[in-house]
């Protein structure tokens, strides 16, 4: 059974997860995430049960080692943990969805004692060939509290049973596992081509809870890279332009420097 935690989420557009525990009450959490904690609290980093546990988080975009904060003092303890990019912190409590939620992979931020973050490969080859980031999914099992960040604005959907949803891959941050998730070509070889949606579509089924992200972390590293590539072709053009001026110069016998 998980340890039960309080929180509060603190910010806006970047925001944070702080956790108050109890004496021995203990969180769970990606390494690398802690922002602060207060006096009391140790940490204790392991794979989190075994080689095979380390291999599997990794696998999903997770590190290896996990890392667990125990509060050992005797008041109340407080640990906070941050994404490393913009976005929000969704929580999630496992026990009013059956103890099983989806999510993508790498978006996994803490979770109290005893949820355990497991491997979920999609149920059709469909959406795991051709589904992108969709490919590897997070399963988060048990009956506390999971904290999953998600990037720009979290939009929530309930899909009535037999309802469907349309959305890019990418978009996707979590849903419950009553979900049916599957993967639709993109019509038309224009839209395909020079859409730029990509050429597949997650198509979700209900019932089920299902959460989006307005901007996910792989359109942020795309626009970053494409910005990175645009200045250094501007810079290699500048450099050029004034080694072709120089070499003009001194061929055409300019002495005024």
């Amino acid at each position: 059974m998980a340890d039960e935690v309080d929180y509060r989420i603190i910010g806006n557009d970047m925001q944070i997860v702080e956790i108050e525990l109890d004496p021995g009450e203990s969180v769970r959490a990606e390494a690398g995430a802690m922002l602060y904690m207060g006096p009391g609290i140790k940490m204790q980093t392991s794979t989190g049960g075994g080689l095979l546990k380390g291999l599997k988080r990794a696998f999903t975009g997770e590190s290896f080692f996990i890392t667990s904060f125990i509060h050992e003092g005797g008041d109340k303890g407080h640990v906070a943990f941050s994404a490393p990019y913009p976005g929000k912190v969704l929580p999630i409590d496992l026990s009013e969805h059956g103890g099983r939620f989806l999510c993508q992979k790498d978006s996994f931020l803490c979770a109290a004692k005893g949820i355990e973050i497991e491997i979920a490969l999609t149920r059709k080859i469909g959406a795991g060939l051709f589904g992108g980031e969709g490919f590897i999914l997070q399963r988060l099992t048990g009956d506390g509290l999971a904290f999953v960040h998600a990037g720009g604005t979290i939009i929530e959907k309930e899909l009535q049973a037999g309802e469907t949803l349309r959305v890019d891959t990418g978009c996707l941050a979590a849903f419950s596992d009553s979900i049916d998730y599957d993967i639709q070509l993109t019509g038309g070889f224009r839209n395909a081509l020079f859409g730029g949606e990509g050429l597949v579509l997650a198509v979700l089924r209900g019932p089920g809870l299902v959460y989006l992200q307005s901007l996910p972390f792989s359109r942020l590293a795309d626009r970053i890279v494409a910005a990175s590539r645009y200045q250094r072709r501007g810079e290699s053009k500048g450099a050029a332009g004034i080694g072709e001026s120089t070499l003009g110069s001194l061929l055409g016998g300019d002495r005024s420097f």
